[in-house]
């Protein structure tokens, strides 16, 4: 990793005293918290018509679940080029690319809106999925200084500030498409054009103020304790890689994000075939959005209380029971359905507070960003898988018996979990 000035002069100045890093634990949490509301906002902003613009421009509903297989796909490769880009140069590098390359893909979609070309569309939605990558690899950044106690809070911190983003996105389609029309781009490019300003003002956010770079004091510190130890002092624990609990939090993170996006999916075509309007299910997904994010500063101060191996299990525990009272809907309750669909954001919430700090802690920084960015590309195609398959599962049966499977595969969280004890913080 290439260690520059900033960080060279931040360590001389003592960063590697506890009070330094403390403090330059508080400044990377605000910097990439600041970066994570622009970061949402991208992310929101094109997911919400993504699909109508493929629909609009293809005029037909065949191909319209393509977008959304594009940014996944996208973002899955993203976030392999962002962790190792980390790796070698440090966070605010592989993050400003990041986000950078998500602005141009946002920007080449508004591109292909106005001169109707579908293949420049498609293109550019796979670039744009690097945003949605890199959003998800930033909360791995807050973690870098903190201590073993605070990383589940620092995780959760960066997905609440998320949610502020996310939440205005959808809200301003309405705005950014009567921009859009007012300078000749049609509507459904609008969000997209608020999607590039927002992601590539998280990319100057980074650039700008995220220094000195996390990673690389975090490698810095531990080198200096590695020194420290050869001369007699004993080495931490958290200097040695954890392979079990790479494997555990990689597993509690992919399993979680197969139940929730294959449940999630499948919900509002359940509530159409019962009758149900868009304002009701907006109304659903609206409050599992909200269990997603929202609950986070709670989750992230239990899992650093209880420990990761605790909120693992309760994420399998609600799983069970967001799938079984899912099940149990006739798809003519609006109750229980928001009941199942908020029962399903908050488990996936522990699931993936609890396996990101697993991660972490089973790291070294000399192999951190690149492990954390191999795992996401997992959560990706796994999020992908789930939401393929979800639909060929209601296709043959049911939506109650695919909420039933998704509640017993997240059982499995509770012997993955158990297996990891030994080796638990």
């Amino acid at each position: 990793m290439v260690v520059n000035k900033d960080s060279v002069k931040a360590l001389q100045s003592g960063s590697n005293s506890s009070e330094k890093q403390k403090t330059l634990y508080q400044r990377t949490l605000f910097v990439v918290s600041i970066s994570q509301i622009f970061g949402g906002a991208g992310l929101a902003a094109g997911v919400t018509v993504g699909a109508l613009l493929a629909q609009q421009m293809l005029g037909t509903d065949a191909f319209a679940g393509v977008p959304s297989a594009l940014l996944t796909l996208g973002s899955a490769g993203a976030a392999l080029f962002v962790g190792r880009l980390s790796q070698a140069f440090g966070r605010r590098t592989g993050l400003t690319a990041g986000f950078m390359i998500g602005g141009l893909g946002a920007i080449g979609v508004i591109m292909a809106a106005i001169i109707n070309s579908v293949l420049l569309l498609f293109t550019s939605l796979l670039v744009y999925g690097a945003g949605t990558a890199t959003n998800l690899q930033a909360r791995y950044a807050g973690t870098d200084l903190a201590n073993s106690k605070q990383r589940g809070t620092a995780i959760s911190i960066t997905m609440v500030f998320t949610t502020f983003g996310a939440v205005a996105g959808p809200n301003l389609v309405n705005v950014m498409g009567n921009f859009a029309l007012s300078i000749g781009v049609p509507s459904l490019a609008g969000p997209f054009i608020l999607g590039a300003a927002a992601y590539i003002c998280a990319g100057l956010v980074l650039f700008i103020m995220l220094r000195p770079d996390p990673l690389v004091i975090a490698r810095t510190i531990e080198a200096t304790n590695q020194k420290r130890s050869d001369k007699g002092y004993l080495v931490t624990s958290e200097q040695i890689e954890n392979k079990r609990g790479i494997i555990v939090g990689a597993t509690i993170m992919v399993l979680t994000q197969i139940v929730m996006v294959a449940i999630m999916t499948m919900t509002p075509v359940h509530m159409m075939h019962h009758g149900h309007g868009l304002g009701a299910v907006g109304l659903v997904i609206g409050f599992h959005i909200a269990a997603m994010y929202l609950p986070s500063l709670i989750t992230g101060a239990l899992v650093d209380k209880l420990g990761r191996t605790a909120m693992a299990i309760a994420s399998g525990t609600t799983l069970l029971l967001a799938g079984l009272t899912a099940a149990s809907s006739s798809g003519d309750s609006m109750i229980v359905l928001v009941m199942a669909l908020s029962l399903l954001g908050l488990g996936w919430n522990f699931g993936l507070i609890s396996g990101t700090a697993l991660i972490v802690d089973s790291t070294e920084t000399s192999t951190r960003a690149k492990t954390q960015g191999t795992v996401d590309v997992l959560i990706a195609l796994s999020g992908a898988a789930g939401g393929a398959l979800s639909g060929i599962i209601v296709a043959g049966s049911s939506y109650a018996t695919l909420s039933l499977i998704g509640g017993i595969l997240s059982l499995l969280l509770i012997p993955v979990v158990i297996w990891s004890r030994g080796g638990e913080k």
